[in-house]
């Protein structure tokens, strides 16, 4: 049996753990650097803001009959939830909000919070996540891979007109920024190279796509706010060591939302590093289903880490992980994409990723399949790649 569906909140929360190192080398913590000499409290006071999503135990029945807790198999599922979570959070609240424990709650947090409760209603719950992933070839209470996390979450976020997000999944390894500026602009016209009015009239060509068109600020507001999530697998059992600077470098960007993946018998989210260590919040603990009171505040105390962060070195990651960034503006993604290709072209790492302007000769799947109707992409090619390190985990009984 796991030794980790035998934890509770209570052991975590009194139990001893690892204090932060006392070091002179950089924290990285989702593209905030941090001292770890002199502002320790800050670290905390970072991480113990970001949700944590872990298993739970006495909600509703998934699909009416189904399981009542996802002890034991909905690790990566949780950790889906939490690379999303952060970027409702980026979406709504701001990269630089902190959760004080016991303050009055802003009506977005409890919105995002509702987002994630455990019943069916909720947009990105584990009863819609596990369902929609049945779509997906995976049955309810079966383990789920990087990729196929990243897929359900794609579909779920069709259904969230209050976030409003575009989540693209970029897959064999590239970013076509073509690809992405459809998706969060759709009433540009990039097959004639030029800009289209929303009015129906046509600006002046464009260029460059990174410099993208010189839009008036009404017409900027449509972009809708991207949520890109790169599945990516970076060696056959091991992590190869040439990717982990590249890997290291994509906690710096201030785009980032962090990384899920594991090793193992367990999936993690991992939120940044310091020296070789990765930084992470842990799904592998049950506490009970947490319902909103009678005036819609929602108990959040259990959806925050109040511990040190859990920390493992770099080398012991899955290779099958899923990279995750939040652009909220054009700005912001064509900034992305400037770092991006700064570190393509530096020393010290492989690069994990291609960046493409436009979607590459070799790709076998059109644009629309690949990033505008998720129901017909290749799941089945798709799962033989990138989860594959399903049989490198145990798949644990209910």
């Amino acid at each position: 049996m796991d030794v980790y569906s035998t934890l509770t909140y209570d052991t975590l929360r009194f139990g001893e753990f690892e204090d932060f190192p006392e070091t002179s080398d950089p924290v990285w913590i989702l593209g905030k650097e941090f001292n770890a000499l002199t502002e320790k409290e800050d670290i905390f006071s970072d991480v113990t803001s970001r949700l944590w999503l872990t298993y739970r135990k006495n909600f509703p029945p998934i699909g009416g009959t189904g399981p009542t807790s996802d002890t034991g198999w909905g690790c990566m599922l949780r950790c889906g939830q939490m690379i999303l979570g952060e970027a409702l959070i980026c979406r709504h609240l701001g990269r630089d909000w902190r959760w004080v424990r016991g303050q009055p709650q802003k009506e977005e947090y409890i919105s995002i919070l509702n987002a994630f409760l455990d019943k069916k209603d909720s947009y990105y719950s584990l009863h819609q996540i596990a369902q929609m992933g049945v779509g997906e070839g995976k049955s309810i209470g079966q383990w789920y891979g990087p990729n196929t996390v990243a897929q359900v979450l794609k579909k779920l976020a069709v259904f969230d007109s209050w976030s409003r997000l575009a989540v693209h999944v970029a897959m064999d390894n590239t970013v076509v920024i073509e690809e992405i500026k459809r998706l969060c602009m759709p009433w540009l016209d990039y097959g004639g190279g030029a800009c289209a009015d929303p009015q129906g009239g046509m600006s002046e060509p464009n260029g460059c796509l990174e410099g993208a068109c010189a839009l008036a600020e009404e017409e900027t507001a449509l972009w809708k706010p991207l949520v890109l999530l790169i599945p990516l697998r970076l060696g056959l059992s091991d992590i190869n060591e040439a990717y982990i600077e590249t890997l290291k470098q994509c906690f710096q960007l201030p785009q980032s939302l962090g990384v899920i993946g594991g090793k193992p018998n367990s999936a993690h989210y991992f939120i940044g590093y310091v020296g070789e260590e990765l930084i992470y919040l842990d799904p592998h603990t049950t506490q009970p289903a947490v319902e909103p009171g009678e005036d819609g505040q929602v108990p959040d105390d259990t959806y925050h880490c109040q511990h040190p962060p859990c920390r493992m070195h770099i080398c012991q990651i899955d290779p099958s992980i899923a990279v995750g960034f939040f652009c909220r503006t054009e700005d912001d993604f064509d900034d992305w994409c400037a770092r991006v290709r700064k570190l393509s072209h530096s020393r010290g790492g492989l690069p994990m990723f291609e960046l493409a302007d436009r979607q590459p000769s070799h790709f076998s799947c059109s644009v629309d399949v690949l990033n505008l109707a998720p129901d017909f992409f290749d799941s089945d090619r798709l799962e033989r790649f990138f989860d594959s390190e399903d049989e490198e985990f145990e798949i644990l009984s209910l």
